[in-house]
């Protein structure tokens, strides 16, 4: 008698049986949505290089938030844009900024049924549009700027500190400044506010995926582009060295970005540091090449999006921030995942 053949499409048979064995699950609660705060809006703006989202103006910015509590999802990140900007950006940690307004409404509304990340850097806020404090450097008769990292660590300390003062429960450097952790829990601790948590952008890429997020956030540089700070798409041991020392410097939680072509990264992050954890950032990129291609009707949007969303989390975070958490909440709320696979 032959020996029997083994067969894994037994557990495949029907969509309850895969169901049951399903390896990886996704959830509202595995969400954070990020959202869009502008100074002098009396309206929300739809955002043409990504369908679906919107500018929010301060007073309205409880409206995307009780959207997504209403879908289950507790957490949200909040970017600001703000009507002024300068060369050190200094908006951005003052008491009066969109962000610092923002975070008050929410907590005075909802108190801690949302829990409140808010992105802490400067290029949002600086009139050349780079993370940090820029010096001109000129040799020869030529002359560039280049970002001051140690000078810059104030500042970001600064605004951290001012959006723990507005109420945010974990502030997100996102600068890829080197020591920018230590400096903002340094801070936070100084100022009382240890029980403040701290989610770095550990290894955040110089990617190409960023373009609709620079519309939106209106952040692009001026001159220059980021790459002497953000990470070099074409190392992944390097990332393991970031988080590294972010760890040492006192992060809370761990985050790669983007998420979709990083996915390598994702899961030897997971491997180097189980006990943290990892959130994924699912760019804007990510996202409006999905919308783009759904509208031609070349995907299935639910179903390629969901494939997104599994396979992210499949690779190792625990935590997915996506403009596509209010859609995929209510698929998932629908049991779209197990009509879908």
């Amino acid at each position: 008698m032959s020996f029997p053949y083994l067969r894994p499409r037994r557990l495949r048979k029907n969509k309850y049986l895969r169901d049951l064995v399903a390896e990886t699950r996704l959830s509202p609660r595995d969400f954070i949505y990020p959202i869009f705060v502008k100074e002098d809006l009396t309206e929300p703006e739809e955002i043409s290089a990504m369908p679906g989202q919107y500018r929010w103006p301060v007073e309205k910015a409880l409206e995307p938030v009780q959207k997504a509590l209403d879908l289950g999802i507790h957490n949200v990140l909040i970017f600001g844009i703000p009507k002024e900007k300068d060369e050190l950006g200094s908006s951005a940690y003052s008491s009066d900024g969109v962000v610092q307004r923002a975070v008050k409404l929410i907590k005075k509304e909802l108190g801690d049924e949302v829990v409140v990340h808010t992105d802490v850097c400067l290029c949002h806020y600086t009139s050349h549009g780079h993370c940090g404090v820029l010096n001109k450097i000129c040799r020869n008769d030529r002359c560039s700027y280049v970002v001051d990292n140690d000078a810059t660590l104030e500042l970001l300390a600064k605004v951290a500190v001012s959006h723990a003062e507005a109420g945010a429960d974990v502030v997100a450097p996102s600068s890829m400044m080197d020591g920018m952790v230590r400096a903002i829990r340094e801070a936070l601790d100084k100022n009382g506010f240890t029980d403040v948590a701290i989610m770095s952008y550990a290894a955040k890429y110089a990617s190409a995926f960023y373009g609709p997020f620079r519309a939106a956030a209106e952040n692009a540089p001026q001159y220059g582009d980021r790459r002497t700070y953000q990470m070099d798409p074409r190392n992944g041991e390097e990332a393991i060295k970031e988080v590294a020392l972010d760890v040492q410097e006192g992060a809370d939680i761990l985050m790669v970005k983007p998420a979709l072509a990083y996915l390598d990264v994702i899961r030897r992050v997971r491997e180097a540091f189980p006990q943290y954890p990892l959130a994924a950032y699912n760019v804007s990129g990510e996202y409006s090449m999905v919308k783009a291609a759904a509208k031609e009707g070349l995907v299935d949007e639910k179903k390629i999006t969901l494939e997104i969303l599994h396979a992210i989390k499949r690779a190792g975070a625990n935590i997915i921030i996506t403009y596509h958490a209010l859609e995929a909440a209510q698929w998932l709320k629908e049991g779209l995942d197990r009509e879908l696979f």
